[in-house]
């Protein structure tokens, strides 16, 4: 679908990465998704964010859409199922405690991994992206000799080659939709 690589999300990497290097991330990617309707899916309606500012930004983008948390509960990424039906998704996260991959199809979570344990991976088809997660240098076997410094930028890459969305960095400094996610907070 896509020939992606890492180089082609260093600039949200940088967006979302800390004065300490640490990058506080949660993106989604769907495939034939208005941002309307990726919104509502989850049950997110566009408006201010609430006291806590949490929330969802969603992008059009390439064949798709693309949301972007603000905040860490995690909706996006623990919602991608809901995001696939009809269609494709797959979210990435990365913050200090944890991180991970999920791409679902139709509502089936097709595979799950740890950005730093590919070799764990589970799901229905947990080797359906063996060939994108090799050519990106992501560590299938888990023999490489050191974690490649680049692993949140890999796994976007991986997201926009398994759905074909593409996010330029034009399309993120243009308008979004946004959402507060209160409502969703799964530490309630």
């Amino acid at each position: 679908m896509s020939g992606a690589t890492p180089a082609t999300y260093e600039w949200l990497c940088r967006e979302f990465t800390d004065a300490t290097d640490v990058t506080w991330l949660y993106a989604c990617f769907i495939r034939g998704l208005s941002p309307e309707a990726a919104l509502q899916r989850i049950g997110v309606t566009p408006g201010p964010l609430g006291d806590s500012g949490f929330g969802v930004a969603a992008y059009g983008a390439d064949d798709g859409a693309v949301l972007i948390e603000c905040g860490w509960a995690g909706i996006i990424y623990d919602r991608a199922d809901l995001l696939s039906v009809g269609t494709v998704a797959a979210s990435v996260f990365a913050t200090i405690k944890n991180d991970g991959f999920a791409y679902c199809v139709d509502g089936d979570l097709i595979t799950t991994f740890d950005l730093y344990s590919y070799p764990y991976r589970s799901g229905s088809d947990p080797d359906r992206l063996q060939a994108d997660v090799e050519a990106l240098g992501m560590g299938v076997d888990g023999e490489l000799p050191d974690f490649p410094s680049d692993v949140v930028c890999r796994a976007l890459a991986l997201a926009e080659r398994v759905t074909g969305v593409h996010l330029s960095p034009v399309r993120y400094a243009g308008p979004a939709l946004i959402g507060p996610t209160d409502h969703l907070d799964p530490y309630r």
